[in-house]
Order: C-alpha cells, then structure tokens, then sequence
C-alpha cells in the first residue's frame, strides 16, 4: 500500500485489515512506533499497553483468516483517558491518590465495546487531575503538549487524548467532557470531538468528576472516524442509570446526507463576547460555508456559566472528601483549593443553580422549535502557552484557566449534543461547536462532514513533532 498505517484513517484502517490488504498487527505496530518514537515530546501516554494490543491483533488477523467478521473497527488503534477503567491497570484518573488502587479487573463498557468492533487499545493517556482541568497540566505527569506547538497547552482535561489524536499517535481516543473538557482539547488540538447526548452513552466503570455532568466520548482527525467510533459504542446499560436509551442511531450511513435544509444559526450574545480574533474568524468561516446568517441567543447564558460552576465544584468535592481529609498534600494544590471552597459553599446555592438549570434547559429546547443547530466558539483563542496565566482581551487581563471553557460550559450544562470542529487557521488550529438538540447527534455529525468535505474543517497535520 502506498499509504503507512499511520497516515491512515480508522475507516481506511478498518476496510484494508477485513479485505486483508493489511494486518491488524501491522497497523498495531505501526501506532506502537509512532507512540515510541514522538511521545517524549509530547507526554500524551502515561500507560502503553504494547502486549495487550499485540495479542488482540493477532487475534483479530486470526479470525479474519478463519473467515470471521471482526467489526466496523477491525483493527484501529484507539487510546483511552486515563480514568477509563483498563483491565489491569490502576485508574489514575490523573491523581498521585488513585496510583495506589488495585489494577482494575475490567475495562470500561466504552472499551469493552470499541473491542468488540474490532478496535485495538494501544494504552491510556494524561489527563487533568480528577477532570478539574482546562490547561492539561498534569503537576504528577507533566503536561501534555501540543502538536502543533509543543510549548503550548493541549487543553484539558483530556489533554492526552487531544495530543495523541492531532499528532496522530492514534486515530481515535475517547475523553471525558463535564464542562468541555472534549470540546477544549479538540480546539487546542486540531481534531474532531463528539461530546454526545447526556446518558447516551455509558461511563460505566470510568473514574467519575461531576455525575449530574459527565459525559464520554470519542475524539478523531476525521467525522467519519468520530462517527464510527460513537456507533460502535451507543446502547443502553444498567451499571449506568443515566444511560438509559434504547433507540441505537447509526450515523454513519447518514453522513453523505444534504444539510441545506437544515436551519442553522449562530450563537449571539454572550457567545460573541470575550473573543480573539481567531474564535471569530473560525465562527465567520463555517457560518460563511453553511449559509448560516441568523443569530439567536441563548437567554441568561453567563448565568448558565455560573450556575454550573457550582454545581462542579459542590458534586466535585463531596466525591472528593475523604481523599481531601486524609491525603490533602497529595492533590494538585490548584485543584484541592477548588475542591475546598467547593465543600464550604451554602446548599442554598446549589438548590438555586438546580433550579435554574431546569429552567435555562427549558428555554434552551424552545430555541429548537426553531433551529436545527446552533454555531459558537470553542474555545475564546488558540492554544496558550505553557504556564500562561492569564491573557489580555479588549485591555482586560483574565485568567487563562477558569476562563477557556467560558463557551462550552453553557452548553454541557444541559447535556446537548456537541460537534467540536476544527478550523486549520494559521498558525494554530481552533475548533468550533456544532451544537444540536438533545438525541440529534446525527444532525451535529452531518453537518461536521459537510464542513470537512467543504474543507472548512480540518484536522491539520502535526508541526511540532
């Protein structure tokens, strides 16, 4: 073949190991080198699972031979953040604490299921600690780092799983997303993210931050690879009482679909507020591309922003207490600090930002009476630099950690279905959302690709490896 396995897409990967153009342990090795030879520059693997992936891909190159159907994925690597549970494996979940687990004796259902469709886990990626994270600095790990600027921040807290896909270590990761932490490393990074539906799909056996909050999803350098990945592990499941869907949509099928029926509109208001240059830009050109001119606002959005705020660091720190009791030194200062004034704020205000939250979803929903999909930033800029504290907007100076998920948080906050697209400007890339109606993740799939076949989207190719 003229292409390596790892220029290759997942798609691509898949179709040439089931019609035996390629072996599974051909493109296993080929990730394994890759990982070897690029991630001392960029820290994305804390774990790297070199037996395990080797042994499920002679297994799968085994019943390929015996004529068996091994899945939509046969064969694609894919990592995993590092609070998925993996057989074997103590969940770190980012923390010094958690390193003193026992191995887990399971994978996540998320993994469990990327297997069954043929895929090939290659190891588990750095992370925030706890998932309470923007940046991807990791205190115990180091950060991870950028593939396009290796002295930039990857985003967090799925900063690894960010890393690993835009500097194309792997085709597919799956991360975590509570306050956008999908969203922000797909922007930082360069890729495409999916942060789906509340309770679409399972966390079971995942190392949780914010329940009422998380999601799980997968990140890849093309829609159709984030589409394949996302059906492989739709379904409900009982050791997830949030997962509790029984329709199973595929979308992969539904790609190639016309968008130009659909309504789109572009977030106004506060999400054209607190902006670079480059968010704007990056908004104006797939807004251009899709036709997009009406605006519509989503009511009391920096409210939203707050209101989840709260209910992070409140369900944050009560998941947290114990470990804050016993093992204080042992935390990330920042995020034990977080996790603190989380345990002291008055119950009174957790019931108001419950409150509210019913409401704002309520509000929200109307909107899509209306609509079909709503653009708005990612993330406000390009990737900072690593250690960079704050930066200066309109003559103001803001705090660069509390303030890159200003965009994303409104939205997860109700649990909507997300597409995070990436931009390629230069010199970094930049990600937009594509934001649909809870269920709708098809719709928010389709008109990604629309973009990608447009060349609007774009996971650019890594520089700085």
């Amino acid at each position: 073949m003229s292409e390596t396995p790892a220029s290759m897409s997942a798609a691509e990967i898949a179709q040439a190991v089931s019609h035996r153009k390629l072996t599974a342990l051909a493109a296993t090795e080929a990730a394994l080198s890759r990982i070897a030879a690029h991630d001392k520059v960029l820290n994305a693997f804390t774990d790297v699972t070199a037996d395990r992936a080797r042994a499920k891909a002679a297994a799968i190159d085994a019943a390929i031979a015996a004529g068996k159907s091994v899945g939509p994925l046969a064969g694609v690597p894919f990592a995993v953040k590092n609070l998925f549970d993996v057989q074997g494996l103590a969940t770190r979940a980012g923390s010094k604490i958690n390193r003193d687990l026992p191995p887990s004796p399971r994978d996540a259902e998320l993994i469990e299921r990327m297997e069954a469709a043929g895929a090939v886990l290659v190891g588990a990626l750095n992370m925030g600690e706890y998932a309470y994270d923007f940046t991807g600095e990791n205190v115990h790990d180091g950060p991870s780092r950028n593939p396009h600027d290796p002295t930039r921040m990857t985003g967090g807290s799925s900063g690894g799983s960010g890393s690993a896909v835009g500097g194309a270590l792997v085709p597919i990761a799956l991360g975590s997303d509570t306050n956008g932490s999908i969203r922000v490393p797909s922007s930082f990074c360069g890729t495409f993210g999916l942060k789906p539906t509340y309770g679409r799909l399972s966390r079971a056996r995942s190392f949780p931050f914010v329940a009422s909050l998380d999601h799980l999803g997968p990140l890849a350098r093309s829609v159709k690879d984030l589409a394949l990945a996302y059906d492989a592990m739709q379904g409900p499941d009982a050791d997830d009482p949030a997962c509790n869907v029984q329709s199973v949509e595929p979308t992969v099928p539904l790609l190639a679909n016309d968008v130009g029926r659909l309504r789109i509109a572009i977030a106004g208001g506060y999400f054209q507020q607190n902006l670079f240059p480059e968010a704007v830009e990056a908004v104006a050109r797939v807004a251009k591309a899709l036709g997009a001119t009406q605006t519509v606002e989503l009511p009391e959005a920096a409210r939203a922003r707050a209101a989840a705020y709260i209910i992070t660091t409140t369900e944050g720190a009560a998941l947290h207490l114990d470990r804050l009791r016993k093992r204080p030194n042992d935390f990330d200062p920042a995020v034990r600090d977080r996790l603190i004034a989380g345990a002291m704020v008055p119950a009174v205000y957790v019931d108001k930002a419950q409150k509210f939250r019913r409401w704002y979803r309520a509000k929200v929903l109307e909107l899509f009476q209306s609509v079909d999909v709503i653009l708005a930033p990612a993330t406000p800029c390009t990737a900072p630099k690593l250690g960079q504290v704050s930066f200066t907007l309109d003559g103001v100076e803001l705090p660069v950690r509390p303030n890159i998920g200003i965009h994303t948080q409104p939205i997860s906050f109700i649990g909507l279905p997300v597409v995070a697209v990436p931009v390629p400007l230069e010199p970094l890339p930049i990600g937009v959302q594509i934001i649909a109606a809870p269920w709708r993740e098809d719709i928010a799939l389709r008109v990604a690709y629309a973009l990608e076949q447009m060349g609007v989207a774009a996971a650019p190719a890594p520089r700085g490896i």
